[in-house]
């Protein structure tokens, strides 16, 4: 079985955490990655891109000129989209470009983006988030101790107001709770540091 160390904000290791197999030793599916960067990617487009049919343009109610006898091509109004200032044919519209994996995929995802952290020695467990008061720089020092110097995920399993606030102005730092981490959140940060308390969750819904 897997151990991964624990320690303390010190960065003073405080004991050893035996890891599921399951999880962390397991190769990670590279297939299963890609359908869930590429599927976060998407669900963060806006998706308000638009342009104007010929019903919108405004103008050209009149036929410009009559149908024969002009020697010219046929015309029924000038805001068509062969012309200038004219509509867009098959334009883009305003859509929804979110893509939800199924519960099994994203799953496997989050197991694999777990494994790929631990296997590169980039997956950092404290005993707890303790500070004092929500000061950025006890954060960055205790960072500095945990030999984290690079962007870094924050994984905890309960509401803590001073991690949230001495986190929210850290560059390349972002926070998140155990049942809201997603593959991609994982995979788009140099390193991972996550409480005892929120891996063993982890723990129970991957296995």
């Amino acid at each position: 079985m897997a151990v991964v160390e624990v320690k303390n904000l010190e960065g003073v290791k405080v004991r050893e955490h035996q890891l599921p197999d399951e999880v962390f030793s397991a190769p990670p599916n590279q297939d299963l990655l890609w359908e869930a960067v590429k599927g976060r990617l998407a669900s963060l487009r806006r998706g308000t891109h638009s342009t104007k049919s010929r019903g919108e343009v405004s103008g050209g109610g009149k036929k410009p000129w009559r149908q024969k006898g002009t020697g010219r091509a046929r015309a029924g109004g000038i805001r068509s989209s062969l012309w200038r200032h004219g509509s867009i044919a098959h334009g883009p519209k305003p859509r929804d470009y979110s893509a939800k994996l199924p519960a099994k995929m994203y799953l496997g995802a989050l197991r694999s983006a777990l494994a790929a952290k631990f296997q590169d020695s980039r997956l950092t467990v404290v005993d707890a988030y303790e500070l004092n008061e929500p000061k950025t720089k006890q954060l960055r020092v205790a960072l500095d101790k945990l030999g984290i110097e690079k962007s870094v995920l924050v994984v905890n399993d309960a509401p803590n107001r001073n991690l949230q606030l001495s986190a929210r102005n850290l560059p390349g730092c972002d926070l998140k709770r155990h049942h809201e981490l997603h593959a991609y959140d994982v995979l788009s940060h140099d390193g991972l540091l996550i409480s005892e308390s929120a891996l063993v969750r982890l723990e129970e819904a991957l296995r």
